[in-house]
């Protein structure tokens, strides 16, 4: 592994992106395409999804003055060279720039790959695919300071978005399939139009534009790394409990790395013992116990539905803004009737308290209707401190599924 120049380092992972995708036989861009205004073709002439046009790629974070210079922009080219090695440069560091890469795939030899950007940086960077990140590469103690003082500048200012934040965090890893070991936060797919198209991810598309200038002020951190620390720094700022957070997740740079539909929670099953079962379907494919099912579901403290969103209306709590164990407290002592929130008109079935001003979800009652559940309920609606010790340990999970390669800033 060679880490890029300084000035293309904000591009890395699209570098090591693109390089991955011609070890596995798929379409990369051409190198006289690549600072085309259009944006990218394959070798064969075939489009490329519109993350790989010029403007994208460069708006992953970083201004001109990043790249080098704006002649950069102007007469970059992308190359993709197979051989035996390269030429050393002069310099010791073009030296390390340029040494040999080797990368077996499907029990053959592709060869070498380097790829550089020319124009004014007139340096080449050799990459063999995704690995884990070098000193060089790695988010920094600052850049996470920034980010955190950014994020939680947003949800000061309106801490109706912390809890989107947290179903980012949650949406963007509860994908995961630990047998296939697909899915998770890995990639930060969540912010492919593909992926947000699902069912259980309606509405997070403002929360996407809503990081979108945090990213561009913090472009040392991946949007993958990005998605999850929001919604870290959301509990905590809602009066929640420290989430355990590590950075390194590499962003993905194709939709086709998207998972189907159909691997987030539904809301309602038809009945109490088919919402259990379905949220032991869902959550121990990702490795979960009970225990972390009740936990996790404790992060309905925060929020409400909303009827052009998921068809479902209201919150859960009269704090919806502040995270503590009142969702536990309330699905226990109180009297749950089938029916909607006083003067809304509800999509689809659900459950009011007798004011009619909260609601709960289908799957939210199955809780209190399943003996493993409840005793479980029971706990975190005693004891505050516990659920919130279970609640940071079971969410830092979640956040990690599908990772590789993470580390402490």
């Amino acid at each position: 592994q060679v880490s890029p120049p300084q000035s293309l380092r904000p591009q890395r992972h699209l570098f090591r992106r693109l390089v991955a995708m011609a070890l596995a036989g798929s379409d990369v861009p051409s190198a006289a395409c690549f600072a085309c205004p259009g944006g990218l073709a394959s070798p064969a002439g075939r489009a490329l999804p519109a993350e790989y046009t010029a403007p994208a790629v460069f708006a992953e974070g970083n201004s001109a003055a990043r790249l080098g210079a704006t002649a950069t922009l102007a007469t970059g080219a992308l190359l993709l060279v197979t051989g035996a090695g390269i030429r050393r440069r002069r310099t010791a560091r073009l030296r390390r720039a340029a040494a040999p890469a080797e990368a077996d795939v499907e029990g053959g030899r592709r060869g070498l790959l380097v790829l550089g950007l020319a124009g004014a940086s007139g340096v080449a960077s050799v990459f063999s695919g995704p690995t884990e990140a070098s000193a060089e590469e790695k988010v920094t103690p600052a850049v996470l300071a920034q980010a955190r003082g950014d994020l939680e500048k947003l949800i000061k200012a309106d801490p109706n978005k912390g809890p989107t934040f947290v179903r980012l965090a949650w949406h963007s890893s509860g994908t995961y399939d630990k047998m296939t070991k697909t899915g998770g936060s890995e990639g930060g797919t969540i912010r492919f139009k593909e992926e947000l198209a699902h069912g259980g991810n309606a509405g997070l598309d403002k929360a996407i534009k809503w990081l979108e200038p945090v990213k561009a002020a913090n472009p040392g951190m991946g949007w993958a790394d990005l998605c999850t620390l929001s919604g870290v720094v959301a509990i905590k700022a809602l009066g929640g409990p420290e989430v355990p957070w590590r950075a390194g997740r590499v962003d993905s740079m194709d939709p086709k790395d998207v998972t189907p539909d159909g691997r987030l929670p539904n809301a309602d099953n038809g009945s109490y013992a088919k919402d259990s079962a379905h949220l032991r379907d869902v959550f121990y494919r990702m490795g979960f116990n009970d225990q972390a099912i009740v936990a996790l579901s404790g992060a309905h403290a925060l929020g409400r539905c909303h009827a052009d969103a998921s068809g479902f209306v209201g919150p859960w709590t009269p704090t919806p803004t502040v995270f503590n164990n009142a969702y536990f407290t309330l699905l226990k002592n109180i009297t749950w009737e089938e029916g909607c929130i006083k003067g809304e008109t509800c999509k689809n079935h659900q459950y009011s308290d007798p004011s009619k001003q909260l609601m709960m979800l289908p799957t939210d009652i199955a809780l209190i209707n399943d003996p493993s559940f409840m005793k479980y309920v029971d706990v975190y609606a005693k004891d505050e401190k516990t659920f919130f010790r279970d609640f940071s340990q079971s969410f830092s999970t979640l956040l990690e599924l599908g990772t590789k390669g993470l580390y402490v800033v």
